[in-house]
């Protein structure tokens, strides 16, 4: 895997659930974003808030970003991250698509 320049939306992605922050967690998504848990599907900062609340921040986890490549469309990147907490733990792919500097999706995959 070709490793990039990490884009803002995804650094602040890592460094809100690292610091805990959900306000800043949540801004780094645009108002109508989706975000795809393996097959559990999440609309909106509401969404993506809920989300975080059962599964991220709220279970403590915390983001290594071991790699980051193009993906397959234009304004999609892989990370490559590896998560621990109090939650799901182990390393992965996560799938990005930025629109206007933010994350409008995510989908994780085993």
């Amino acid at each position: 895997m070709t490793t990039i320049e990490t884009p803002a939306a995804i650094r602040m992605f890592i460094e809100a659930t690292n610091r805990g922050d959900a306000e800043a967690f949540a801004a780094a998504f645009t108002h109508d974003a989706v975000l795809d848990d393996w097959g559990r599907v999440h609309h909106g900062r509401d969404g993506v808030r809920a989300w975080d609340r059962t599964d991220n921040i709220g279970v403590q986890a915390h983001f290594e970003l071991d790699a980051i490549a193009p993906g397959p469309a234009p304004d999609t990147y892989v990370a490559t991250l590896t998560v621990t907490g109090n939650g799901h733990n182990g390393t992965g792919p996560m799938v990005f698509r930025l629109r206007d500097g933010l994350i409008a999706s995510l989908r994780i995959t085993p």
